[in-house]
């Protein structure tokens, strides 16, 4: 054990994983690549779980805090005008599509989550929620309990009456050789029954995340959130989008994940990769139920000026350099070369994702971890999850080039080789 692990074992708690056998130290970072304390370097295919969203080192990032450090003002808090979250929010209010929208910014997508569902819960007067089985939306109290992965909840108290829905779950025995039109048929059908048995009225909202993250990459078919839109609307209730790893361009095929369903939902929830690894998230909502909690409220850092820097300096790269595009464009160098890898190797059981947003599926839990060895002895990073454990979830930054989408194409499917001839007993 390294002298730096036992430290960590000694003062962070033990629910607090690291990857790998040998855990690593990433001391530097340029471009899409880090480099460990032994000086190794790794091609990032997991980007700090989709945080370090345009790489490492970016100067109009680096530049954009310096600039801001420079005025000696780091916080002031939000009893105080803040250009960059005002500018920031205008921006995000502009590409969520959400009419008269507001937004409110806080440290996390915990958080982002958390007010949320406060938000829903204030507008319809009522405590009841839907959630998506299989899905994750934060380690807090209340995101907890609308998380639905027994390997991240840690007890059933709740402060929310939680019913959750199918949606990602076609490989249960009942949904298996379904179309998409069938799967969503069936999955309606049981939401409408839902609300006919096992609610009371004014049920508050709909949470879900248009990919799911910890859940490995699983993901609704395309049109069905907006069915299921319908259904909510004739009772009112609201429709809540976790784009905390899917926004910003990231599938490609949309700005917002939930955008691939033709769906404008009331509220976004946000994080992660918008900083590029400054602390920020938030949610943007309808400004009615924004506007209606009648109690004061604040975020003492969320919306402060460096993360707001930050924030703003991302998002306008990621525009500029129509970052989106180019997800979809390096998406499909590697979401393709996969299937066809897949197709001849049965080590795998499915490859499932949308532009720079990735998942394999493998036969067990120990070859997911076998996967993360090779990966990182033969230089790529990549992240384990998944509902049973056995998912590799990659999300490279949305800068990746041709040539490192390709690199890394190479690498995966030489260690899915690796592992199959082993399943093989070759």
């Amino acid at each position: 054990m390294s002298e730096l692990l036992a430290r960590h074992r000694a003062v962070i708690p033990n629910w607090v994983a690291l990857n790998y056998n040998e855990p690593i130290e990433i001391v530097s970072g340029k471009g899409n690549r880090v480099i460990d304390a032994d000086g190794k370097s790794y091609l990032d295919f997991f980007a700090g779980i989709l945080t370090n969203m345009i790489g490492y080192d970016v100067p109009e990032v680096r530049e954009a805090v310096e600039r801001q450090i420079a005025t000696g003002v780091v916080h002031t808090s939000t009893a105080y005008l803040l250009r960059g979250q005002i500018e920031l929010a205008e921006k995000i209010v502009r590409l969520s599509g959400i009419p008269d929208a507001k937004v409110f910014f806080t440290n996390s997508g915990t958080e982002a989550n958390e007010t949320a569902l406060l938000l829903a819960t204030y507008a319809r007067k009522s405590d009841q929620v839907l959630a998506m089985r299989q899905s994750y939306h934060g380690r807090s109290f209340g995101a907890m309990s609308i998380t639905a992965n027994r390997a991240w909840k840690n007890n059933s108290l709740s402060p929310l009456n939680v019913h959750f829905l199918h949606g990602t779950d076609r490989h249960l025995t009942q949904f298996q050789g379904m179309t998409d039109a069938e799967y969503i048929k069936a999955c309606v059908e049981d939401l409408r029954h839902l609300l006919a048995t096992g609610v009371s009225n004014d049920v508050a909202a709909l949470i879900a995340e248009p990919i799911q993250g910890v859940g490995g990459f699983t993901m609704a078919p395309d049109g069905l959130f907006a069915t299921y839109q319908e259904v909510l609307a004739e009772q009112g209730i609201l429709f809540i989008s976790d784009e905390v790893q899917t926004g910003w361009g990231r599938t490609g095929t949309a700005f917002f994940g939930i955008q691939n369903h033709g769906v404008t939902p009331d509220m976004i929830t946000f994080a992660k990769g918008l900083g590029n690894g400054f602390a920020v998230g938030g949610v943007v909502a309808r400004g009615d139920l924004m506007d209606a909690p009648h109690a004061v409220g604040l975020s003492t850092f969320g919306g402060n000026p460096i993360s707001m820097a930050a924030a703003n300096a991302t998002l306008d790269y990621v525009l500029d350099h129509n970052l989106q595009g180019n997800a979809a464009r390096t998406g499909k160098i590697i979401n393709d070369g996969l299937r066809a890898a897949a197709a001849r190797l049965p080590v795998v059981k499915e490859v499932r994702g949308k532009g720079l947003m990735f998942a394999v599926e493998l036969q067990s839990p120990a070859q997911a971890a076998r996967f993360m060895e090779e990966t990182k002895k033969a230089g790529l990073l990549a992240g384990k999850g998944g509902l049973y454990g056995n998912a590799i979830r990659m999300a490279p930054p949305l800068t990746l080039t041709v040539e490192e989408a390709t690199e890394g194409l190479a690498i995966i499917v030489n260690v899915l080789e690796i592992i199959n001839a082993e399943a093989a007993g070759q």
